[in-house]
Protein backbone atom coordinates (compact mmCIF):
# COMPACT_ATOMS: atom_id res chain seq x y z
CA UNK A 1 0.00 0.00 0.00
CA UNK A 2 1.28 3.04 -1.15
CA UNK A 3 -0.29 7.01 -0.29
CA UNK A 4 -0.43 9.44 -3.62
CA UNK A 5 2.57 11.28 -2.12
CA UNK A 6 5.02 8.61 -2.47
CA UNK A 7 7.77 9.12 -4.94
CA UNK A 8 10.22 6.86 -6.89
CA UNK A 9 13.61 7.18 -6.05
CA UNK A 10 17.20 6.21 -8.33
CA UNK A 11 16.79 3.03 -10.57
CA UNK A 12 13.50 2.93 -10.21
CA UNK A 13 13.44 2.41 -6.63
CA UNK A 14 10.60 3.76 -4.03
CA UNK A 15 11.58 6.33 -1.82
CA UNK A 16 8.32 6.76 0.17
CA UNK A 17 7.06 9.77 1.09
CA UNK A 18 9.18 10.18 4.19
CA UNK A 19 5.95 10.05 6.88
CA UNK A 20 6.59 6.67 8.04
CA UNK A 21 2.85 5.79 7.82
CA UNK A 22 1.76 9.39 9.11
CA UNK A 23 1.00 10.77 5.89
CA UNK A 24 -2.25 12.75 5.33
CA UNK A 25 -3.75 10.72 2.63
CA UNK A 26 -3.99 7.85 5.69
CA UNK A 27 -3.11 5.37 1.97
CA UNK A 28 -0.04 4.07 3.82
CA UNK A 29 -1.42 3.05 7.21
CA UNK A 30 -3.17 0.02 8.43
CA UNK A 31 -6.83 -1.03 8.13
CA UNK A 32 -7.31 1.67 5.96
CA UNK A 33 -10.83 2.97 4.75
CA UNK A 34 -11.36 4.79 1.95
CA UNK A 35 -13.42 8.07 2.07
CA UNK A 36 -15.56 8.07 -0.72
CA UNK A 37 -17.89 10.61 0.58
CA UNK A 38 -15.06 13.83 0.99
CA UNK A 39 -15.96 15.44 -2.23
CA UNK A 40 -19.95 15.13 -1.36
CA UNK A 41 -21.58 18.56 0.33
CA UNK A 42 -23.92 17.44 3.23
CA UNK A 43 -27.72 17.85 2.36
CA UNK A 44 -29.00 21.80 3.79
CA UNK A 45 -29.90 22.16 7.45
CA UNK A 46 -27.77 18.96 8.02
CA UNK A 47 -24.89 18.77 10.73
CA UNK A 48 -21.89 17.08 9.78
CA UNK A 49 -21.57 14.12 12.59
CA UNK A 50 -19.34 14.94 15.62
CA UNK A 51 -17.55 11.87 15.76
CA UNK A 52 -13.73 10.96 14.39
CA UNK A 53 -11.74 7.84 14.16
CA UNK A 54 -8.08 8.05 15.49
CA UNK A 55 -5.81 5.47 14.85
CA UNK A 56 -2.84 4.94 17.16
CA UNK A 57 0.39 2.61 16.80
CA UNK A 58 -0.07 0.20 14.65
CA UNK A 59 -4.04 -1.17 13.56
CA UNK A 60 -5.97 0.58 16.76
CA UNK A 61 -7.84 2.63 15.93
CA UNK A 62 -10.89 3.69 18.59
CA UNK A 63 -13.58 6.61 18.54
CA UNK A 64 -13.86 9.78 19.67
CA UNK A 65 -16.45 12.81 20.19
CA UNK A 66 -15.42 16.31 18.62
CA UNK A 67 -17.35 18.10 21.32
CA UNK A 68 -15.15 21.08 20.64
CA UNK A 69 -16.61 21.30 17.05
CA UNK A 70 -12.99 21.46 15.54
CA UNK A 71 -11.86 21.86 11.94
CA UNK A 72 -10.11 18.34 11.91
CA UNK A 73 -9.78 16.66 8.75
CA UNK A 74 -7.75 13.12 7.68
CA UNK A 75 -3.87 13.13 8.66
CA UNK A 76 -4.38 15.34 11.49
CA UNK A 77 -2.66 15.00 14.98
CA UNK A 78 -5.33 14.78 17.90
CA UNK A 79 -4.42 14.82 21.82
CA UNK A 80 -7.46 12.35 22.82
CA UNK A 81 -8.41 11.81 26.24
CA UNK A 82 -7.39 8.53 28.19
CA UNK A 83 -8.10 7.02 31.57
CA UNK A 84 -5.16 9.00 32.95
CA UNK A 85 -3.20 11.50 30.65
CA UNK A 86 -3.60 12.31 27.19
CA UNK A 87 -2.66 10.48 24.10
CA UNK A 88 -1.83 11.08 21.18
CA UNK A 89 -3.26 10.09 17.96
CA UNK A 90 -3.69 10.31 14.04
CA UNK A 91 -7.15 11.46 12.52
CA UNK A 92 -8.37 8.35 9.74
CA UNK A 93 -11.77 9.08 8.82
CA UNK A 94 -14.30 11.55 9.84
CA UNK A 95 -17.78 12.67 8.46
CA UNK A 96 -20.77 10.09 7.81
CA UNK A 97 -18.49 6.85 7.09
CA UNK A 98 -17.03 6.77 11.06
CA UNK A 99 -21.10 6.15 12.00
CA UNK A 100 -21.13 3.65 9.47
CA UNK A 101 -17.58 2.22 11.21
CA UNK A 102 -19.37 2.23 15.04
CA UNK A 103 -22.49 0.31 14.13
CA UNK A 104 -20.00 -2.20 12.30
CA UNK A 105 -17.76 -1.88 15.17
CA UNK A 106 -21.07 -2.63 18.06
CA UNK A 107 -20.30 0.94 18.98
CA UNK A 108 -23.04 3.34 20.06
CA UNK A 109 -22.37 7.26 19.01
CA UNK A 110 -24.84 8.38 21.20
CA UNK A 111 -23.17 7.50 24.18
CA UNK A 112 -22.89 10.51 26.39
CA UNK A 113 -19.34 8.50 28.13
CA UNK A 114 -17.43 8.20 24.57
CA UNK A 115 -14.21 9.63 24.83
CA UNK A 116 -13.17 12.97 23.83
CA UNK A 117 -10.94 14.83 21.38
CA UNK A 118 -9.20 17.64 23.39
CA UNK A 119 -7.13 19.67 20.67
CA UNK A 120 -5.38 19.41 18.24
CA UNK A 121 -1.71 18.22 19.05
CA UNK A 122 0.81 21.24 19.41
CA UNK A 123 4.64 20.69 18.12
CA UNK A 124 6.00 19.90 22.11
CA UNK A 125 3.32 16.92 22.22
CA UNK A 126 4.49 15.97 19.02
CA UNK A 127 7.95 15.52 19.87
CA UNK A 128 7.05 14.30 23.28
CA UNK A 129 4.95 11.13 21.23
CA UNK A 130 8.10 11.19 19.28
CA UNK A 131 10.86 10.86 22.01
CA UNK A 132 8.70 7.82 23.40
CA UNK A 133 8.26 6.09 20.02
CA UNK A 134 11.83 5.87 20.06
CA UNK A 135 12.11 4.32 23.01
CA UNK A 136 9.84 1.82 22.50
CA UNK A 137 12.22 -1.17 20.86
CA UNK A 138 14.79 -0.42 23.58
CA UNK A 139 12.27 -1.27 26.57
CA UNK A 140 10.84 -4.21 24.42
CA UNK A 141 14.38 -5.88 24.57
CA UNK A 142 14.83 -4.92 28.06
CA UNK A 143 11.90 -6.74 28.93
CA UNK A 144 12.39 -9.30 27.17
CA UNK A 145 15.61 -10.47 28.86
CA UNK A 146 13.30 -9.59 32.18
CA UNK A 147 10.59 -12.35 31.05
CA UNK A 148 13.82 -14.72 30.53
CA UNK A 149 15.37 -14.30 33.76
CA UNK A 150 12.32 -14.51 36.00
CA UNK A 151 11.43 -17.75 33.40
CA UNK A 152 7.99 -16.55 32.40
CA UNK A 153 6.75 -18.36 29.29
CA UNK A 154 5.18 -15.76 27.25
CA UNK A 155 6.76 -13.76 24.35
CA UNK A 156 6.98 -9.98 24.33
CA UNK A 157 5.83 -8.52 20.86
CA UNK A 158 4.82 -4.83 21.30
CA UNK A 159 5.31 -2.31 23.39
CA UNK A 160 2.90 1.06 23.31
CA UNK A 161 3.57 4.39 24.88
CA UNK A 162 0.54 6.65 25.95
CA UNK A 163 1.25 9.76 24.32
CA UNK A 164 2.05 11.93 27.38
CA UNK A 165 4.85 8.83 28.07
CA UNK A 166 3.23 8.43 31.53
CA UNK A 167 2.16 4.95 30.69
CA UNK A 168 3.26 1.58 28.32
CA UNK A 169 0.88 -1.03 27.47
CA UNK A 170 3.00 -4.05 26.79
CA UNK A 171 1.70 -6.81 24.38
CA UNK A 172 2.07 -10.48 24.93
CA UNK A 173 1.39 -13.71 23.95
CA UNK A 174 1.17 -17.31 25.90
CA UNK A 175 -0.09 -20.61 25.74
CA UNK A 176 -1.35 -20.63 28.95
CA UNK A 177 -2.12 -18.24 31.99
CA UNK A 178 1.03 -16.03 33.25
CA UNK A 179 1.53 -14.83 37.14
CA UNK A 180 3.29 -11.31 35.93
CA UNK A 181 2.89 -9.25 39.17
CA UNK A 182 6.60 -9.33 39.91
CA UNK A 183 7.59 -8.89 36.00
CA UNK A 184 5.19 -5.70 36.54
CA UNK A 185 6.86 -4.36 39.44
CA UNK A 186 10.38 -5.01 37.98
CA UNK A 187 9.68 -3.29 34.90
CA UNK A 188 8.02 -0.51 36.74
CA UNK A 189 11.17 -0.06 38.58
CA UNK A 190 13.32 -0.01 35.74
CA UNK A 191 11.73 2.17 33.53
CA UNK A 192 10.03 4.68 35.95
CA UNK A 193 6.93 4.56 34.34
CA UNK A 194 3.06 2.76 34.79
CA UNK A 195 2.93 -0.60 33.71
CA UNK A 196 -0.09 -2.21 31.66
CA UNK A 197 0.02 -6.10 30.47
CA UNK A 198 -2.01 -7.33 27.62
CA UNK A 199 -2.73 -10.58 26.23
CA UNK A 200 -3.35 -11.43 22.65
CA UNK A 201 -3.62 -14.42 20.17
CA UNK A 202 -1.17 -15.39 17.22
CA UNK A 203 -3.85 -13.86 14.75
CA UNK A 204 -3.87 -10.40 16.64
CA UNK A 205 -0.28 -10.36 17.08
CA UNK A 206 0.07 -10.67 12.99
CA UNK A 207 -2.50 -8.20 12.44
CA UNK A 208 -0.59 -5.53 14.47
CA UNK A 209 3.17 -5.89 13.55
CA UNK A 210 2.26 -6.80 9.58
CA UNK A 211 4.50 -8.80 7.08
CA UNK A 212 4.37 -10.08 3.84
CA UNK A 213 2.76 -13.39 3.13
CA UNK A 214 3.91 -15.86 1.30
CA UNK A 215 1.71 -14.34 -2.50
CA UNK A 216 3.79 -11.48 -2.57
CA UNK A 217 1.17 -8.95 -0.73
CA UNK A 218 0.76 -7.56 2.68
CA UNK A 219 -0.90 -9.72 5.37
CA UNK A 220 -4.86 -9.75 4.73
CA UNK A 221 -5.20 -9.35 8.55
CA UNK A 222 -3.15 -5.61 8.77
CA UNK A 223 -4.45 -4.25 5.62
CA UNK A 224 -8.35 -5.04 5.27
CA UNK A 225 -9.37 -8.27 7.38
CA UNK A 226 -11.05 -7.45 10.77
CA UNK A 227 -12.93 -10.48 11.94
CA UNK A 228 -10.56 -13.96 12.57
CA UNK A 229 -13.07 -16.66 11.13
CA UNK A 230 -12.26 -19.99 12.52
CA UNK A 231 -9.86 -22.43 9.70
CA UNK A 232 -9.81 -26.20 9.75
CA UNK A 233 -8.28 -28.54 7.90
CA UNK A 234 -11.22 -29.78 6.16
CA UNK A 235 -11.38 -26.28 3.77
CA UNK A 236 -7.72 -27.51 2.20
CA UNK A 237 -9.50 -31.05 1.82
CA UNK A 238 -12.49 -29.75 -0.02
CA UNK A 239 -9.88 -27.87 -2.26
CA UNK A 240 -7.84 -30.65 -2.60
CA UNK A 241 -4.77 -28.84 -1.33
CA UNK A 242 -1.79 -30.98 0.47
CA UNK A 243 -1.62 -30.95 3.76
CA UNK A 244 1.60 -29.73 4.21
CA UNK A 245 1.97 -27.34 7.49
CA UNK A 246 4.57 -25.55 6.13
CA UNK A 247 2.20 -24.00 3.35
CA UNK A 248 -0.96 -24.10 4.89
CA UNK A 249 0.03 -22.17 7.83
CA UNK A 250 0.94 -18.30 7.73
CA UNK A 251 3.23 -15.78 9.78
CA UNK A 252 0.86 -16.38 13.00
CA UNK A 253 1.59 -19.86 12.81
CA UNK A 254 -2.40 -20.68 12.33
CA UNK A 255 -3.67 -22.29 9.11
CA UNK A 256 -4.06 -19.29 6.69
CA UNK A 257 -7.41 -17.27 6.18
CA UNK A 258 -7.36 -17.38 2.71
CA UNK A 259 -7.75 -20.20 2.64
CA UNK A 260 -11.75 -19.60 3.73
CA UNK A 261 -12.06 -17.18 0.98
CA UNK A 262 -13.10 -19.71 -1.94
CA UNK A 263 -14.42 -22.63 0.34
CA UNK A 264 -17.76 -21.56 -0.99
CA UNK A 265 -17.68 -22.08 -4.11
CA UNK A 266 -15.96 -25.59 -3.92
CA UNK A 267 -18.89 -26.45 -1.89
CA UNK A 268 -21.27 -25.81 -4.22
CA UNK A 269 -19.14 -27.55 -7.16
CA UNK A 270 -18.48 -30.05 -5.03
CA UNK A 271 -22.70 -30.94 -4.82
CA UNK A 272 -23.04 -32.55 -7.86
CA UNK A 273 -19.54 -34.92 -7.78
CA UNK A 274 -19.98 -37.89 -6.15
CA UNK A 275 -18.02 -38.47 -3.04
CA UNK A 276 -14.60 -39.67 -2.83
CA UNK A 277 -15.27 -42.68 -1.59
CA UNK A 278 -17.49 -43.82 -4.44
CA UNK A 279 -16.55 -47.55 -5.92
CA UNK A 280 -17.63 -48.95 -9.37
CA UNK A 281 -18.88 -52.33 -10.06
CA UNK A 282 -18.06 -53.72 -13.13
CA UNK A 283 -17.41 -57.40 -14.69
CA UNK A 284 -13.40 -56.66 -14.60
CA UNK A 285 -13.24 -55.70 -10.97
CA UNK A 286 -13.80 -53.23 -8.67
CA UNK A 287 -12.89 -49.90 -8.91
CA UNK A 288 -11.91 -47.13 -6.74
CA UNK A 289 -11.75 -43.12 -7.15
CA UNK A 290 -8.33 -41.98 -7.00
CA UNK A 291 -8.60 -38.27 -7.92
CA UNK A 292 -10.94 -35.47 -9.02
CA UNK A 293 -10.80 -32.53 -10.74
CA UNK A 294 -13.59 -29.71 -10.17
CA UNK A 295 -12.35 -27.41 -12.58
CA UNK A 296 -12.64 -29.85 -15.87
CA UNK A 297 -15.39 -32.23 -13.90
CA UNK A 298 -13.69 -35.48 -14.21
CA UNK A 299 -12.90 -37.83 -12.21
CA UNK A 300 -9.77 -41.09 -12.13
CA UNK A 301 -10.58 -44.57 -11.43
CA UNK A 302 -8.56 -47.66 -11.21
CA UNK A 303 -8.82 -51.28 -10.55
CA UNK A 304 -8.58 -52.94 -7.12
CA UNK A 305 -6.25 -55.31 -8.92
CA UNK A 306 -4.76 -52.66 -11.12
CA UNK A 307 -4.06 -49.50 -9.01
CA UNK A 308 -1.57 -48.61 -11.69
CA UNK A 309 -3.49 -47.37 -14.30
CA UNK A 310 -6.02 -44.97 -13.82
CA UNK A 311 -9.03 -44.08 -16.22
CA UNK A 312 -10.73 -40.96 -16.35
CA UNK A 313 -14.43 -40.20 -16.68
CA UNK A 314 -16.43 -37.59 -16.48
CA UNK A 315 -18.86 -37.05 -13.97
CA UNK A 316 -21.96 -37.79 -15.80
CA UNK A 317 -20.15 -40.94 -16.51
CA UNK A 318 -19.63 -41.49 -12.87
CA UNK A 319 -23.44 -40.95 -12.18
CA UNK A 320 -24.84 -43.54 -14.75
CA UNK A 321 -22.57 -46.04 -13.74
CA UNK A 322 -23.81 -45.65 -9.95
CA UNK A 323 -27.37 -45.61 -11.17
CA UNK A 324 -26.65 -49.10 -12.86
CA UNK A 325 -24.95 -50.28 -9.84
CA UNK A 326 -28.06 -49.41 -7.92
CA UNK A 327 -30.21 -51.62 -10.10
CA UNK A 328 -27.79 -54.53 -9.34
CA UNK A 329 -26.60 -53.67 -13.02
CA UNK A 330 -22.51 -54.07 -13.64
CA UNK A 331 -20.71 -52.59 -16.56
CA UNK A 332 -18.64 -54.35 -18.70
CA UNK A 333 -15.30 -52.22 -17.98
CA UNK A 334 -14.32 -49.05 -17.16
CA UNK A 335 -12.67 -48.94 -20.97
CA UNK A 336 -16.00 -48.29 -22.94
CA UNK A 337 -16.34 -44.60 -21.53
CA UNK A 338 -12.90 -44.18 -21.31
CA UNK A 339 -12.55 -44.07 -25.07
CA UNK A 340 -15.19 -41.54 -25.67
CA UNK A 341 -12.89 -39.23 -23.42
CA UNK A 342 -10.40 -38.93 -25.95
CA UNK A 343 -11.36 -36.24 -28.19
CA UNK A 344 -8.68 -34.01 -29.32
CA UNK A 345 -9.13 -30.63 -28.24
CA UNK A 346 -8.04 -27.64 -30.04
CA UNK A 347 -4.89 -25.54 -29.10
CA UNK A 348 -5.51 -22.46 -28.02
CA UNK A 349 -2.27 -21.59 -28.00
CA UNK A 350 0.91 -22.81 -29.71
CA UNK A 351 4.28 -22.40 -29.23
CA UNK A 352 6.36 -21.36 -32.53
CA UNK A 353 9.04 -19.29 -31.00
CA UNK A 354 10.46 -21.65 -27.86
CA UNK A 355 9.90 -18.57 -26.03
CA UNK A 356 8.30 -20.64 -23.35
CA UNK A 357 10.87 -23.25 -22.62
CA UNK A 358 11.94 -22.90 -19.52
CA UNK A 359 15.96 -24.23 -20.67
CA UNK A 360 15.70 -20.85 -23.10
CA UNK A 361 18.44 -19.47 -21.27
CA UNK A 362 20.77 -22.73 -21.31
CA UNK A 363 20.49 -23.18 -25.07
CA UNK A 364 23.11 -19.92 -25.83
CA UNK A 365 25.68 -21.07 -23.12
CA UNK A 366 25.57 -24.74 -25.17
CA UNK A 367 25.84 -23.04 -28.90
CA UNK A 368 28.45 -20.75 -27.34
CA UNK A 369 30.16 -23.71 -25.87
CA UNK A 370 30.09 -25.09 -29.46
CA UNK A 371 31.55 -22.10 -31.20
CA UNK A 372 34.35 -22.14 -28.92
CA UNK A 373 35.48 -25.18 -29.40
CA UNK A 374 35.58 -24.63 -33.21
CA UNK A 375 36.78 -21.52 -32.56
CA UNK A 376 39.79 -23.44 -30.66
CA UNK A 377 39.76 -25.85 -33.07
CA UNK A 378 40.38 -23.19 -35.86
CA UNK A 379 42.74 -21.55 -34.22
CA UNK A 380 44.66 -24.36 -33.94
CA UNK A 381 44.64 -25.56 -37.76
CA UNK A 382 45.52 -22.14 -38.80
CA UNK A 383 48.43 -21.99 -36.00
CA UNK A 384 49.53 -25.05 -37.67
CA UNK A 385 49.26 -23.96 -40.72
CA UNK A 386 51.17 -20.60 -39.59
CA UNK A 387 53.72 -22.83 -37.81
CA UNK A 388 54.43 -24.92 -41.14
CA UNK A 389 54.70 -22.05 -43.29
CA UNK A 390 56.94 -20.54 -41.12
CA UNK A 391 59.14 -23.37 -41.15
CA UNK A 392 59.17 -23.71 -44.81
CA UNK A 393 59.94 -19.67 -45.00
CA UNK A 394 63.29 -20.30 -42.35
CA UNK A 395 64.09 -23.10 -44.49
CA UNK A 396 64.20 -21.57 -48.07
CA UNK A 397 66.27 -18.74 -46.38
CA UNK A 398 68.90 -20.90 -44.93
CA UNK A 399 68.96 -22.66 -48.71
CA UNK A 400 69.29 -18.93 -50.15
CA UNK A 401 72.01 -18.15 -47.85
CA UNK A 402 73.46 -21.64 -48.30
CA UNK A 403 73.83 -21.06 -52.10
CA UNK A 404 75.11 -17.70 -51.84
CA UNK A 405 78.11 -18.96 -49.13
CA UNK A 406 78.76 -21.32 -51.76
CA UNK A 407 78.78 -18.96 -54.75
CA UNK A 408 81.24 -16.51 -52.76
CA UNK A 409 83.54 -19.30 -51.99
CA UNK A 410 83.30 -20.35 -55.71
CA UNK A 411 84.37 -16.79 -57.09
CA UNK A 412 87.58 -16.89 -54.46
CA UNK A 413 88.93 -20.39 -55.76
CA UNK A 414 88.82 -19.31 -59.10
CA UNK A 415 90.55 -15.30 -58.50
CA UNK A 416 93.42 -17.67 -56.69
CA UNK A 417 93.88 -20.06 -59.52
CA UNK A 418 93.98 -16.95 -62.27
CA UNK A 419 96.50 -14.53 -60.20
CA UNK A 420 97.34 -12.94 -63.91
CA UNK A 421 94.27 -11.80 -65.33
CA UNK A 422 94.55 -9.94 -61.17
CA UNK A 423 97.64 -8.54 -62.62
CA UNK A 424 96.33 -6.93 -66.04
CA UNK A 425 93.24 -5.59 -64.36
CA UNK A 426 95.80 -3.87 -62.41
Amino acid sequence: MGCSSCSTGKDGQPSGCKNNGTCGTDGCNKLTVFDWLSNMSLPNGEKPFDCVEVRFKNSRKEFFRNSENLSISIGDIVATQAPSGHDIGMVTLVGELVKVQMKRKKVDYKDENLPKVHRKASQNDIDKWQKCRDREEEIKKRAREIAIILKLQMKISDVEFQGDGSKATFYYTAEDRVDFRQLIKDMAKAFGIRIEMRQIGYRQEAQRLGGIGSCGRELCCSTWLTDFRSVSTSAARYQQLSLNPQKLAGQCGKLKCCLNYELDMYLDALKDFPSQDTKLFTEKGLAFCQKTDIFKGMLWFSYRDDPANWHTLTKEQVQEILEKNKKKEKVASLEEYTVDNFVKEEKVFENVVGQDSLTRFDRPKQSRNRNNRKKNKSKSTSGNANNNNKNTNSNNNNNNRNKTGNANTSKNKRRRNNPKKQQDNG
